[in-house]
């Protein structure tokens, strides 16, 4: 029990003095990664959405909420499972946890593994640790896209519409 009540008060920590996840993703940063993901996205039918807050707030941690959690409900907000061939995907990342979440709607289910999505996240979580942020994201904008373009290519002659934004989503 003490482990638990220890581990609660440090995660209570954590999210109370979290990075600001406007101050390590300025508006430049943002531009730049809303032009990735555009530009990413001409090379497959599927569509990307980046989110990032900060922390949670009391009432969430209260409920023990997880990153999976957050990013389920980033998700569904967001509409990222409201595609016409059902093909987007959320990279959803939690600073206070350092957790990154990708979600895939129903679309990629037997065509992306886990473990596929984890090793995107993975290599995020390395550049995050060298304290690159900008170029963790990029990263993983593009093997996620490396990922979406194996299984959704683009069709010649078919057009490919935008529906879900490129600007990053800043949920505090």
């Amino acid at each position: 029990l003490r482990t638990l009540v220890m581990s609660m008060i440090a995660r209570w920590f954590r999210h109370r003095f979290a990075p600001s996840a406007r101050r390590m993703f300025p508006e430049t940063t943002l531009s730049r990664i809303a032009e990735a993901i555009a530009r990413d996205e001409a090379r497959h039918r599927g569509e990307v959405c980046f989110a990032v807050e900060s922390a949670l707030d009391t009432g969430a941690l209260w409920r023990g909420e997880t990153a999976r959690d957050r990013a389920a409900a980033a998700f569904a907000a967001l509409k990222v499972w409201d595609t016409a061939e059902n093909n987007g995907i959320l990279i959803h990342l939690l600073l206070a946890d350092r957790r990154i979440e990708i979600l895939a709607d129903r679309g990629l289910d037997g065509r992306v593994s886990d473990e596929q999505w984890r090793g995107v996240c993975l290599l995020m979580e390395e550049r995050l640790r060298a304290g690159d942020a900008e170029d963790a994201v990029l990263q993983g904008v593009a093997a996620a896209g490396d990922l979406l373009a194996e299984h959704f290519p683009v069709i010649d002659g078919r057009e490919d519409r935008n529906e879900l934004t490129d600007q990053p989503q800043m949920l505090d």
